[in-house]
């Protein structure tokens, strides 16, 4: 399971196996040396606060370690890292907003789904969407994929995808959510937030990963 602790773990045993602190990581990878702090992981009121997607990717790259590795998957043989992934159904983003897709509850169905793999375990209620544009940009770039979990509860911060009931699909951070209404901000500075009255949302998944 793709989980708070796991995640900041994994990042500390890098550094570890890269004979580096947390900050030393960071700056292999060009970032901030307190990207990684002790103090980055909680918020101030107290909720887990996740370290990004880029990263994430950002230390892989410098390290030159595969995902898989980077969560502990790391299997004995090739029949051992088949049972470690799973596949997952995975859309054009600009396809996801045709119908025959998804069902009244928001979840893959259909045909017309290719399938990526993906870590086993975790929430089973997810699906893959590939990025195209540049209106995510600079978290999300042209050909990246975004995992996103239908079933997760979103949370202010959140990173989601939200699919109104007119077919836009779009990527968004959760601002704020009412009975009434959904505040989105946008990814991209250079595209304006959205308000979107509730009955007019389809359905609103979380951004659980993102491979880069």
């Amino acid at each position: 399971m793709l989980s708070h602790a796991r995640i900041w773990a994994a990042i500390d045993r890098l550094a570890e196996r890269n004979e580096l602190t947390p900050s030393g990581l960071a700056r292999r990878a060009g970032l901030d040396s307190t990207t990684f702090n002790k103090s980055k992981r909680t918020a101030t009121d107290g909720r887990p606060r996740w370290p990004s997607t880029e990263s994430i990717a950002k230390i892989l790259e410098a390290t030159r370690t595969e995902i898989g590795a980077f969560l502990g998957f790391e299997e004995k043989s090739r029949s051992s890292a088949r049972q470690s992934f799973r596949d997952v159904p995975l859309l054009g983003f600009a396809q996801a907003g045709a119908g025959g897709f998804f069902d009244d509850g928001g979840f893959p169905a259909g045909q017309g789904w290719d399938q990526i793999p993906f870590p086993a375990g975790g929430t089973e209620n997810i699906f893959a969407l590939e990025v195209s544009g540049d209106s995510m940009l600079p978290l999300y770039r042209h050909g990246d994929t975004i995992i996103v979990a239908r079933d997760s509860a979103c949370r202010k911060g959140d990173r989601v995808v939200v699919k109104t009931g007119d077919g836009e699909v779009m990527a968004k951070i959760l601002h704020k959510k009412t009975t009434k209404a959904v505040d989105l901000a946008s990814l991209n500075p250079s595209h304006k937030s959205r308000t979107i009255p509730v009955r007019d949302i389809e359905w609103m998944g979380r951004i659980i990963w993102a491979s880069q």
